[in-house]
């Protein structure tokens, strides 16, 4: 411990972010980026907006992208907050929402973030196991918490609720905050925005990073009644006015507009995930079923440490999470195809397939 730190520092256990490695020919499948570039009016608005009006501050409320948000979810402009990337935007979530003399519950194994922000902001929690199927069971959320919040689809196991499932938790749970962190809901599960409506305490969270190629750009956003949306406007407005760029609001805005860039590209991931799925299981894996731009598979013979590093060797990059229930699993992001049958060929090459005899 540095003398001159906070006390406070020494006892954060940060989080680990997916590895940005610099090497030639990579395969790069650890981080779940999307594998197609953002919509090319995207690309143009971020472009045109690079002027002399650089030198003004951007609009702290990012008017025109809430309005093309709140358009493309039928929902009010003033349901919508705006911050830099999910990660921030949740940041804000636990500081104004998540803190309350009962603890916050979130699954076991979920987004490895969210124990991180509660050691950063004093919040207690509880972790509720998920069931023999790596599923969320949503009658196992105690009745004296005082938040849940957990991703839909979750992360890393890509399962995903129904609409219907989570109406049924919020209906369990009228009088506390619930928050759906959405990252990975285009790529096939249901999204609750459709519910905010009806249920005061349901905030939802999005980001841009995943199913519109906008990682580099860090925006993120949250759904809710006016009331959640206030204190988070509260906390923001005190720690950042003016969080979101011109460049940001602008190519963010543009993103959101082009809606037949955006079903293509992830139309594209999502035939490709079923196509990976496929070959992995022709490979002896077991895969989860996924709605999220990933999959979480597991071989029964060889670990995945093992497999982690032999496909290192071979430039492909892929992630493990090394806890109890998630260490036998690869979390291996869906690529373009020709980077899925990269990684399947270096697979059965690492187990020494022989087609029609199986591994030895």
């Amino acid at each position: 411990m540095s003398r001159f730190w906070s006390p406070l520092v020494d006892t954060l256990k940060p989080y680990v972010a997916g590895e940005q490695p610099q090497m030639r020919d990579l395969v790069k499948l650890n981080t779940n980026e999307n594998p197609y570039g953002p919509s090319p009016r995207a690309l143009a608005a971020i472009k045109a907006a690079a002027d002399d009006a650089l030198r003004l501050y951007p609009d702290p409320m990012s008017t025109k992208l809430r309005e093309a948000v709140a358009a493309h979810h039928r929902v009010k402009a003033d349901q919508i907050f705006v911050g830099n990337s999910s990660d921030e935007v949740l940041a804000l979530v636990f500081q104004a929402l998540l803190k309350h003399e009962r603890p916050l519950a979130f699954p076991d194994v979920t987004y490895s973030f969210y124990p991180v922000w509660c050691g950063l902001y004093g919040v207690s929690y509880r972790e509720v196991p998920l069931d023999g199927e790596l599923r969320i069971d949503i009658d196992a959320f105690p009745g004296d918490c005082g938040a849940i919040i957990f991703a839909n689809p979750n992360a890393p196991t890509g399962h995903a609720l129904a609409r219907a499932e989570i109406e049924r938790l919020l209906k369990a749970h009228p009088d506390i905050p619930v928050v759906i962190d959405e990252a990975y809901v285009d790529f096939g599960a249901e999204s609750t925005i459709p519910l905010i409506a009806a249920y005061p305490n349901l905030l939802v969270t999005h980001t841009l990073s995943k199913s519109r190629s906008l990682a580099g750009l860090r925006i993120g956003l949250a759904f809710g009644q006016r009331d959640l949306i206030d204190a988070l406007e509260r906390v923001k407005d005190s720690f950042n006015s003016y969080p979101l760029d011109r460049l940001a609001q602008a190519g963010a805005t543009a993103a959101y507009e082009d809606v037949d860039w955006f079903e293509q590209c992830r139309a594209k991931v999502i035939a490709s995930r079923e196509r990976l799925t496929d070959s992995l299981r022709k490979l002896g894996f077991d895969v989860l079923p996924s709605k999220a731009n990933f999959v979480f598979a597991r071989h029964p013979v060889h670990a995945a440490a093992d497999l982690q590093r032999a496909l290192r060797e071979k430039a492909i990059i892929v992630r493990r999470f090394d806890k109890p229930r998630t260490k036998d699993f690869l979390r291996i992001t869906v690529g373009t195809d020709a980077e899925c049958e990269r990684l399947a060929a270096a697979l059965k090459e690492i187990l020494r397939w022989n087609e029609g005899a199986g591994p030895r």
